[in-house]
């Protein structure tokens, strides 16, 4: 994956204020939350680039579905 680009973003602080409780209403950081905004704003208005990544995945990996449950490990021992 390519490296990520750092921006300085000065923004009032109320709009700041806003953007956070937004994120965490959404549950992604302040700055996932103005990548995804900015996303939206590029898709909606046709400029997405082409071979635009993907957002990066945060939080827990997926549970993998070959490993077994407890309740079908149980059912191998009785």
């Amino acid at each position: 994956m390519a490296e990520r680009k750092k921006v300085l973003l000065r923004l009032d602080p109320a709009v700041h204020d806003a953007l956070a409780r937004w994120a965490g209403d959404e549950l992604r950081s302040t700055n996932a939350q103005i990548e995804f905004l900015l996303r939206r704003a590029l898709d909606e208005s046709g400029r997405m680039p082409r071979g635009t990544g993907t957002l990066p995945r945060r939080g827990r990996p997926p549970k993998r579905s070959s490993e077994p449950s407890a309740d079908e490990d149980s059912e191998e021992h009785e």
